[in-house]
């Protein structure tokens, strides 16, 4: 005699949902979106470089170099006053505050060197095209640090230990160069790496996300936001800027993109950490920063629930953090450039 298979529906709800995720990592794959890589020697893949490969002798000195104000003119300023790694590696303002406590002469606003090494262009207009490139601007520029190239390499060679640590991280007939030391800062800053619970979930942990927070990734792709946010670093390519209307602060400040009006696409990632928004820092809420993107980019209205479900999605890319203890910084010798003011 036949006997029927009762089937539980809490069993049947689970596979459901269970295929339902499958589908959304697939559709987030198949829009540009990727994970950061589990496995280390994936990941090293991606961010090492052969000809000068990551060390952890080589990251630690590029920790303090990251952290030594002794890097600008003043004495004042170090890498992590803009980038604070504390703050999400931003500084939490609209305009970047540097040298004589000037602000940035073109409003542009600090971006975050979490997930840095992800980016295919560095600067807002794209201007660096890696790391090591970008880390010599800062140091240099008048409004930032405004320290000479010279006088860098003239501070760092006046300190002993940090002569020492140069010889072990790099062999002892090192020369030690202003790029050389930009260079030891963009290979700490290469291991500034956040993975987050969606990239659990890219990676296979279909209940890395909880249902809400699936629901916002699925907005946010419908949408058309991954066409832009895309990448390891959803983000960090250059775009066109305001294509379907004017962003409604264009007028703060002068920056208008490179020369063919494209703009560096900011990272999403740790999104909720790095407010206020966009190039010029005009916009606190990340809820209205949705629905302006939505806006001038896309050219359709994001509603206030479509914004906060999306929301929701964005805050499941704040990342675990990489431990970092703030170091203790090599002391000066009397032949060490003293701090200046002008």
């Amino acid at each position: 005699m036949y006997k029927s298979k009762i089937i539980p529906l809490t069993f049947v709800l689970a596979c459901s949902s269970s295929f339902a995720s499958t589908d959304l990592v697939k559709k987030a794959k198949d829009n540009g979106m990727q994970a950061i890589p589990a496995d280390k020697v994936a990941l090293m893949k991606l961010i090492d470089d052969p000809k000068d490969p990551i060390t952890d002798a080589k990251v630690e000195l590029g920790k303090k170099l990251f952290f030594d104000p002794r890097l600008s003119r003043s004495g004042l300023i170090s890498c992590n006053t803009c980038h604070n790694l504390a703050m999400g590696g931003d500084d939490g303002i609209p305009a970047a505050i540097g040298h004589k406590w000037t602000a940035n002469p073109h409003h542009l606003n600090s971006p975050t060197v979490y997930n840095s090494v992800f980016f295919s262009a560095q600067f807002w207009d794209g201007r660096s095209p890696h790391l090591a490139d970008q880390a010599q601007g800062p140091m240099q520029a008048p409004p930032e640090m405004a320290a000479p190239a010279n006088l860098v390499k003239e501070r760092i060679v006046s300190i002993p230990e940090y002569v020492s640590e140069f010889k072990t991280a790099y062999g002892s007939d090192v020369n030690i160069t202003f790029p050389k030391i930009a260079d030891t800062i963009a290979t700490f800053e290469k291991t500034l790496v956040t993975p987050s619970k969606f990239d659990d979930f890219l990676n296979g942990d279909i209940n890395a996300l909880n249902d809400t927070e699936k629901k916002g990734l699925n907005i946010f792709i419908d949408k058309g936001c991954a066409s832009c946010h895309n990448g390891i670093a959803l983000g960090g390519t250059m775009q066109p800027f305001g294509l379907a209307a004017k962003y409604k602060f264009s007028e703060v400040g002068d920056f208008k993109g490179d020369d063919k009006g494209m703009v560096k696409t900011p990272t999403l990632r740790n999104i909720t950490e790095t407010g206020p928004y966009f190039h010029n820092g005009a916009v606190w809420s990340l809820t209205d920063a949705i629905k302006e993107m939505g806006s001038i980019q896309l050219g359709i209205k994001i509603t206030d629930s479509e914004a906060e479900e999306m929301k929701i999605f964005l805050k499941a890319l704040k990342g675990r953090k990489p431990a970092i203890s703030y170091p203790q910084l090599p002391e000066e010798s009397d032949t060490t450039p003293k701090p200046t003011f002008d």
